[in-house]
C-alpha cells in the first residue's frame, strides 16, 4: 500500500515537469542557502580557533594604564609569575614601535609590518620557533642592544632567505637581525600582514627611543588554560592592590576572547540562516498552492476513487506523500547545490580574503537539518490540500466538470 501510494506520487509528480521545478525552487534555495550559511559559520569559527591557536590560546593579556599619577613598575608585573607559580609561567611586555617610523629594508618600505618591542620569553609565549640565528637574550634587554628577530615574510621578501647578520631601518635608527623566526602561515602569498611579517626589538632599547618611562601591554602564558579566570582574577586582585582602584588596568584571557568571537560568529549565522529560512517558508506555500491546484484539477478522479470505495484516508495520504515527495526532492537537489556553491566559494574566497584562510565547510547536522525541514515543510503545508480532497463529497466530485 505504502509502495503503491509513493509510486503514484512519483508519477503525478513527474507528470508535470516544469510546475513541480518551480514548485521546488524556493526549496532548493533555501536548502542551498542553510548549508552554505552554515558552512560558511563553520569556516569562520575554525578559521579563528586555528588563529588563535596559532597565538595561543593560554594568554593572558594585561593592559595597565595606571591611574593619577600611580603606575605600576614593569618590575611588580615581572613579579606576577613567582607570586602566582602555579597560574602563570611566564611575562613579557609588548610596545607597539610601528608608528615610530618607516621599516626599510634596502630601498623598500614595508608598510604592513608588525614591530614591537618585546623580550626574550615573548616568541615562546606566542609558540614562534627560530628557524636561524637566535632569539632575544637578557642581555639583549638589559644593555638595550639595536637588534632585532624577524619574521620568515620579511626575510624571504626582503633578504631572499638570508637576512641573518643583516641590518634594517626603522626611522633613522638601525637593527641588526640576530634571529629568523620559522613560518607560522604555510601559504606563501598570504604572508604580508600576517604573524611571519614581524619585527621584534627588545622592549627597553623601544623605550629609551621613545623616551617613555613606563609599560602598558603585557602578555603573560598560563600554565593551565582551565584555569584561566582564576589566573584572570589572580592579576587583577594583584594589579588593584597596586592602583587601588580598577579603573587603571584590564585583563582578559585569548580563551575569553575565542568565546566572544565564537557566540558573535555564531549569532550572525543564527540570524543569516533565519533569513534564509524564509525561503523554505515560501517554498512550502507555493506547494500548499500547487497542491490546492491539483485538486482542483483530479476533483473527477477523487470522486470515481471515493466511489470506488477509497477511504478518506487514502486520499489523504496520497496527496501528503505527493507533497512531502515534491519537498524532498526540492531538498536533495538543494543539497547538491549546496554542495556546488561551497565548493565554488572555496575557490574563490581566498582571492578577496588575503591573509586569512576560511573555508566552506558544510556539516552533516547542517544538511541533514535542512532536508528535514524541507521536508516536514511538505507535510505541514501539504496536509491543508490533502485534507481538502479527501472530504470531497463524491457526487459532487463526479458532477464535476
Amino acid at each position: 500500500m505504502i509502495i503503491e501510494t509513493f509510486r503514484q506520487a512519483i508519477q503525478n509528480v513527474w507528470s508535470n515537469k516544469l510546475r513541480t521545478f518551480l514548485t521546488m525552487l524556493g526549496i532548493i534555495i533555501g536548502v542551498m542557502a542553510v548549508i552554505v550559511i552554515v558552512g560558511l559559520g563553520n569556516g569562520m569559527t575554525q578559521s579563528m580557533r586555528d588563529s588563535f591557536s596559532a597565538l595561543g590560546t593560554n594568554t593572558l593579556s594585561i593592559q595597565v594604564w595606571g591611574h593619577g599619577s600611580r603606575t605600576v613598575p614593569v618590575e611588580e608585573i615581572y613579579k606576577l609569575p613567582q607570586e602566582f607559580p602555579d597560574l602563570l609561567q611566564s611575562v613579557s611586555p609588548q610596545i607597539d614601535y610601528s608608528g615610530s617610523g618607516s621599516l626599510k629594508i634596502g630601498t623598500t618600505t614595508y608598510r604592513w609590518s608588525t614591530v614591537s618591542g618585546v623580550d626574550e620569553n615573548y616568541t615562546g609565549i606566542k609558540n614562534y620557533t627560530v628557524a636561524q640565528g637566535r632569539g632575544l637574550q637578557y642581555m639583549d634587554i638589559k644593555d638595550n642592544k639595536q637588534v632585532c628577530v624577524i619574521g620568515d615574510y620579511l626575510n624571504r621578501v626582503g633578504y631572499g632567505g638570508n637576512g641573518l647578520g643583516q641590518t634594517l631601518k626603522i626611522g633613522a635608527d638601525k637593527f641588526r637581525i640576530v634571529g629568523v623566526l620559522a613560518p607560522k602561515v604555510s601559504n606563501a602569498e598570504m604572508q604580508q600582514g600576517s604573524d611571519d611579517d614581524c619585527v621584534y626589538l627588545p622592549y627597553t632599547t623601544v623605550m629609551r627611543l621613545t623616551s617613555q618611562s613606563s609599560v602598558s601591554n603585557y602578555t603573560a602564558i598560563m600554565k593551565d588554560e582551565s584555569r584561566a579566570d582564576e589566573a584572570k582574577t589572580a592579576v587583577e586582585n594583584r594589579l588593584m592592590e597596586l592602583l587601588g582602584t580598577k579603573d587603571g588596568y584590564y585583563v582578559y584571557s585569548a580563551s575569553e576572547w575565542l568565546e566572544e568571537m565564537n557566540n558573535m560568529i555564531n549569532m550572525v549565522i543564527v540570524v543569516l540562516t533565519g533569513i534564509a529560512s524564509i525561503s523554505l517558508l515560501v517554498g512550502g506555500i507555493g506547494i500548499m498552492n500547487i497542491m490546492l491546484v491539483s485538486v482542483t484539477e483530479r476533483t473527477r478522479e477523487i470522486g470515481i476513487r471515493k466511489a470506488l470505495g477509497a477511504k478518506e484516508r487514502t486520499i489523504l495520504s496520497q496527496f501528503v506523500v505527493e507533497a512531502a515527495t515534491t519537498s524532498a526532492l526540492g531538498g536533495v537537489l538543494g543539497i547538491a547545490l549546496g554542495y556546488a556553491v561551497s565548493m565554488a566559494a572555496n575557490k574563490l574566497l581566498p582571492m578577496f580574503t588575503s591573509g586569512t584562510d576560511i573555508t566552506v565547510s558544510p556539516s552533516f547536522n547542517s544538511i541533514a537539518v535542512a532536508f528535514g525541514i524541507s521536508v516536514g515543510i511538505g507535510v505541514l503545508f501539504g496536509y491543508l490540500p490533502a485534507k481538502r480532497a479527501a472530504r470531497l463529497n463524491p457526487i459532487e466530485a463526479l458532477r464535476y466538470d
